[in-house]
Protein backbone atom coordinates (compact mmCIF):
# COMPACT_ATOMS: atom_id res chain seq x y z
CA UNK A 1 0.00 0.00 0.00
CA UNK A 2 3.12 2.40 1.10
CA UNK A 3 4.51 1.73 -2.57
CA UNK A 4 1.43 2.31 -4.89
CA UNK A 5 1.36 5.36 -2.26
CA UNK A 6 4.47 6.68 -3.47
CA UNK A 7 4.39 5.96 -6.76
CA UNK A 8 1.65 8.02 -7.02
CA UNK A 9 2.30 11.20 -5.47
CA UNK A 10 5.57 10.87 -7.69
CA UNK A 11 3.23 11.42 -10.68
CA UNK A 12 1.30 13.83 -9.15
CA UNK A 13 4.31 15.66 -7.70
CA UNK A 14 4.36 18.40 -10.33
CA UNK A 15 1.26 20.16 -8.78
CA UNK A 16 2.91 19.72 -5.15
CA UNK A 17 6.32 21.70 -6.08
CA UNK A 18 4.79 24.66 -6.68
CA UNK A 19 7.26 26.72 -4.79
CA UNK A 20 10.07 25.29 -7.13
CA UNK A 21 11.03 25.79 -10.82
CA UNK A 22 8.30 23.53 -11.85
CA UNK A 23 10.35 20.91 -13.68
CA UNK A 24 8.12 18.85 -16.30
CA UNK A 25 10.16 15.57 -15.09
CA UNK A 26 8.22 13.47 -12.48
CA UNK A 27 10.87 12.97 -9.01
CA UNK A 28 12.55 10.00 -8.39
CA UNK A 29 10.70 7.73 -5.99
CA UNK A 30 13.37 7.40 -3.16
CA UNK A 31 12.39 11.23 -3.22
CA UNK A 32 9.39 10.92 -2.47
CA UNK A 33 9.60 7.88 -0.20
CA UNK A 34 11.99 10.47 2.09
CA UNK A 35 9.77 13.50 1.80
CA UNK A 36 6.50 11.08 2.98
CA UNK A 37 9.47 9.70 5.56
CA UNK A 38 9.71 12.86 7.03
CA UNK A 39 6.70 13.53 6.92
CA UNK A 40 5.39 10.95 9.22
CA UNK A 41 8.32 11.57 11.99
CA UNK A 42 6.92 15.20 11.90
CA UNK A 43 2.83 14.53 12.68
CA UNK A 44 4.50 11.74 15.29
CA UNK A 45 6.38 14.62 17.12
CA UNK A 46 3.82 16.98 15.99
CA UNK A 47 0.90 15.08 17.86
CA UNK A 48 3.37 14.63 20.92
CA UNK A 49 4.06 18.23 21.36
CA UNK A 50 0.05 18.79 22.21
CA UNK A 51 0.27 21.94 20.03
CA UNK A 52 -2.51 23.42 18.37
CA UNK A 53 -0.69 25.69 15.95
CA UNK A 54 2.54 25.57 14.89
CA UNK A 55 5.88 27.40 13.02
CA UNK A 56 7.21 24.74 10.71
CA UNK A 57 10.69 25.00 9.24
CA UNK A 58 12.11 23.05 6.12
CA UNK A 59 15.54 22.99 4.57
CA UNK A 60 14.57 23.21 1.74
CA UNK A 61 17.81 25.37 0.25
CA UNK A 62 21.47 25.37 1.55
CA UNK A 63 21.77 28.47 3.15
CA UNK A 64 25.02 27.80 5.00
CA UNK A 65 26.93 30.34 3.28
CA UNK A 66 25.12 32.79 4.70
CA UNK A 67 24.87 31.08 8.32
CA UNK A 68 21.34 30.07 7.73
CA UNK A 69 20.08 26.38 8.97
CA UNK A 70 16.72 26.67 7.68
CA UNK A 71 14.99 27.77 4.25
CA UNK A 72 11.65 28.29 4.64
CA UNK A 73 8.50 28.63 7.27
CA UNK A 74 4.54 27.87 7.21
CA UNK A 75 1.64 27.49 9.54
CA UNK A 76 0.59 24.39 10.66
CA UNK A 77 -2.62 23.53 12.43
CA UNK A 78 -4.43 20.92 13.76
CA UNK A 79 -7.98 20.09 12.16
CA UNK A 80 -10.83 20.53 14.19
CA UNK A 81 -12.44 16.89 14.17
CA UNK A 82 -15.10 16.21 12.00
CA UNK A 83 -19.14 16.34 13.70
CA UNK A 84 -20.37 13.49 15.12
CA UNK A 85 -21.43 11.16 12.54
CA UNK A 86 -20.26 13.42 10.02
CA UNK A 87 -17.24 12.92 6.98
CA UNK A 88 -14.19 14.95 7.02
CA UNK A 89 -10.38 14.63 7.95
CA UNK A 90 -9.25 12.40 10.72
CA UNK A 91 -9.02 14.09 14.43
CA UNK A 92 -5.36 15.08 14.75
CA UNK A 93 -4.66 15.53 11.22
CA UNK A 94 -2.51 18.58 10.14
CA UNK A 95 -2.28 21.13 7.53
CA UNK A 96 0.14 23.56 6.51
CA UNK A 97 -0.43 27.33 5.31
CA UNK A 98 2.33 28.68 3.42
CA UNK A 99 3.53 31.25 0.46
CA UNK A 100 5.17 29.93 -2.58
CA UNK A 101 6.92 31.25 -5.27
CA UNK A 102 5.39 30.31 -8.46
CA UNK A 103 7.67 28.61 -11.03
CA UNK A 104 10.66 30.88 -10.37
CA UNK A 105 8.29 33.84 -11.60
CA UNK A 106 8.23 37.36 -9.88
CA UNK A 107 4.81 36.21 -8.26
CA UNK A 108 3.94 33.83 -5.63
CA UNK A 109 0.56 32.28 -3.63
CA UNK A 110 -0.86 31.27 -0.80
CA UNK A 111 -1.11 26.96 -0.22
CA UNK A 112 -2.89 25.01 1.94
CA UNK A 113 -1.37 21.26 2.00
CA UNK A 114 -0.78 17.93 4.08
CA UNK A 115 2.66 17.64 5.79
CA UNK A 116 3.10 15.26 2.87
CA UNK A 117 3.29 17.61 0.25
CA UNK A 118 5.11 20.31 2.46
CA UNK A 119 8.08 17.97 2.51
CA UNK A 120 7.97 16.46 -1.55
CA UNK A 121 9.69 19.52 -2.55
CA UNK A 122 13.60 17.91 -2.63
CA UNK A 123 15.21 19.29 0.28
CA UNK A 124 18.66 20.28 1.10
CA UNK A 125 18.28 18.01 4.07
CA UNK A 126 15.61 15.81 5.35
CA UNK A 127 14.99 17.33 8.64
CA UNK A 128 12.62 19.28 10.00
CA UNK A 129 11.99 21.88 13.09
CA UNK A 130 8.71 23.74 14.51
CA UNK A 131 8.17 25.61 16.90
CA UNK A 132 5.05 25.15 19.07
CA UNK A 133 2.58 28.63 19.60
CA UNK A 134 1.71 29.18 22.72
CA UNK A 135 -1.27 31.24 24.67
CA UNK A 136 -2.67 34.32 22.81
CA UNK A 137 -0.66 33.44 19.56
CA UNK A 138 -2.15 30.04 19.35
CA UNK A 139 -5.48 31.59 20.55
CA UNK A 140 -5.88 33.65 17.96
CA UNK A 141 -4.11 32.44 14.39
CA UNK A 142 -6.09 29.15 14.86
CA UNK A 143 -9.13 30.66 13.20
CA UNK A 144 -6.90 33.06 11.53
CA UNK A 145 -5.36 30.37 9.62
CA UNK A 146 -8.69 28.15 8.56
CA UNK A 147 -9.91 31.06 7.24
CA UNK A 148 -8.59 31.31 3.31
CA UNK A 149 -9.52 35.09 3.12
CA UNK A 150 -7.70 35.79 6.47
CA UNK A 151 -4.48 34.49 5.85
CA UNK A 152 -4.62 36.22 2.47
CA UNK A 153 -4.90 39.75 4.20
CA UNK A 154 -1.14 40.87 4.21
CA UNK A 155 -0.50 38.65 1.13
CA UNK A 156 1.99 40.80 -1.74
CA UNK A 157 1.59 38.33 -4.59
CA UNK A 158 4.78 40.65 -5.78
CA UNK A 159 7.75 38.23 -4.79
CA UNK A 160 11.48 38.54 -4.21
CA UNK A 161 13.25 35.85 -2.54
CA UNK A 162 15.44 38.43 -0.69
CA UNK A 163 12.94 41.20 -0.92
CA UNK A 164 13.50 44.14 1.97
CA UNK A 165 12.41 43.08 5.64
CA UNK A 166 11.16 46.49 6.24
CA UNK A 167 9.60 47.21 2.61
CA UNK A 168 6.28 46.43 1.04
CA UNK A 169 7.49 46.49 -2.80
CA UNK A 170 7.97 42.44 -2.58
CA UNK A 171 7.26 39.73 0.07
CA UNK A 172 9.08 36.59 0.09
CA UNK A 173 7.48 33.69 1.97
CA UNK A 174 8.86 33.57 5.34
CA UNK A 175 7.86 37.49 5.77
CA UNK A 176 4.45 36.75 5.14
CA UNK A 177 4.68 34.07 7.57
CA UNK A 178 5.78 36.89 10.08
CA UNK A 179 3.87 39.48 9.42
CA UNK A 180 0.68 37.58 9.35
CA UNK A 181 1.99 36.47 12.74
CA UNK A 182 1.60 40.33 13.60
CA UNK A 183 -2.31 40.02 13.21
CA UNK A 184 -2.31 38.30 17.13
CA UNK A 185 -1.76 42.81 17.40
CA UNK A 186 -5.55 44.33 17.12
CA UNK A 187 -4.01 47.02 16.35
CA UNK A 188 -2.23 45.67 13.02
CA UNK A 189 -4.05 46.85 10.08
CA UNK A 190 -1.67 46.54 6.73
CA UNK A 191 1.70 45.39 6.25
CA UNK A 192 3.05 49.02 7.21
CA UNK A 193 1.48 48.44 11.04
CA UNK A 194 2.75 44.59 10.94
CA UNK A 195 5.92 45.52 10.53
CA UNK A 196 5.90 48.36 13.55
CA UNK A 197 4.90 45.97 15.82
CA UNK A 198 7.50 43.81 14.46
CA UNK A 199 10.69 46.66 14.97
CA UNK A 200 8.36 47.26 18.76
CA UNK A 201 9.05 43.52 19.21
CA UNK A 202 12.21 43.22 18.60
CA UNK A 203 12.51 41.32 15.51
CA UNK A 204 16.15 41.56 14.21
CA UNK A 205 16.25 40.54 10.15
CA UNK A 206 19.01 38.52 8.74
CA UNK A 207 21.81 39.74 7.45
CA UNK A 208 22.76 39.00 4.20
CA UNK A 209 26.56 39.75 2.46
CA UNK A 210 26.25 39.68 -1.03
CA UNK A 211 28.28 41.69 -3.22
CA UNK A 212 27.46 43.37 -6.79
CA UNK A 213 28.46 41.11 -8.75
CA UNK A 214 26.11 38.17 -7.21
CA UNK A 215 23.44 40.72 -6.99
CA UNK A 216 23.67 41.74 -11.11
CA UNK A 217 23.84 37.91 -12.18
CA UNK A 218 21.13 37.12 -10.05
CA UNK A 219 18.71 40.03 -11.40
CA UNK A 220 19.99 39.40 -14.80
CA UNK A 221 18.79 35.90 -14.73
CA UNK A 222 16.15 35.09 -11.91
CA UNK A 223 12.75 37.03 -12.23
CA UNK A 224 12.45 36.27 -8.34
CA UNK A 225 14.91 37.91 -6.94
CA UNK A 226 15.18 41.94 -6.82
CA UNK A 227 17.27 44.43 -4.76
CA UNK A 228 15.29 47.62 -5.61
CA UNK A 229 13.42 47.94 -2.79
CA UNK A 230 16.58 47.76 -0.24
CA UNK A 231 17.97 51.30 1.12
CA UNK A 232 20.71 52.46 -1.51
CA UNK A 233 23.25 53.08 1.10
CA UNK A 234 22.59 48.87 2.45
CA UNK A 235 22.24 48.13 -1.19
CA UNK A 236 25.37 49.54 -2.36
CA UNK A 237 27.41 48.07 0.63
CA UNK A 238 26.16 44.67 0.21
CA UNK A 239 24.22 44.59 3.32
CA UNK A 240 20.74 42.79 2.13
CA UNK A 241 18.39 42.87 5.10
CA UNK A 242 15.58 39.92 4.62
CA UNK A 243 13.71 37.63 6.64
CA UNK A 244 15.20 34.23 7.68
CA UNK A 245 13.79 31.59 8.79
CA UNK A 246 16.32 30.88 11.55
CA UNK A 247 15.51 34.54 12.74
CA UNK A 248 11.54 34.50 12.88
CA UNK A 249 12.11 30.73 15.18
CA UNK A 250 14.54 33.10 17.48
CA UNK A 251 12.58 35.42 17.93
CA UNK A 252 9.86 33.76 18.68
CA UNK A 253 11.73 32.07 21.88
CA UNK A 254 12.74 35.39 22.64
CA UNK A 255 9.08 37.03 22.86
CA UNK A 256 8.04 33.69 24.52
CA UNK A 257 5.12 33.49 21.36
CA UNK A 258 6.38 29.47 21.50
CA UNK A 259 8.38 26.61 23.45
CA UNK A 260 11.50 25.53 22.47
CA UNK A 261 12.07 24.32 18.85
CA UNK A 262 11.39 20.90 18.28
CA UNK A 263 13.74 19.19 15.08
CA UNK A 264 12.99 15.84 13.19
CA UNK A 265 15.88 14.75 11.74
Amino acid sequence: MLKALVLTLALLAGAAQAGRSCDTQPPKVETVTRGLELAERTARALDASGAEVVVLARAGQDLSAYGLRWSHLGFAYRLKPPAAGGAGDAPGTWRVVHKLNDCGSDRAGLYRQGLGEFFLDSPHRYEAAFVPLQGQAAEQLAPLLRDSRAVQRLHQPRYSMVSYAWGTRYQQSNQWLLETFALIEPGVRDRETAQAWLKLKGFQPSRLHINAMTRLGARATRANVAFDDHPNAQRFAGRIDTVGADAVLTWLQQNRFGGAPVYIR
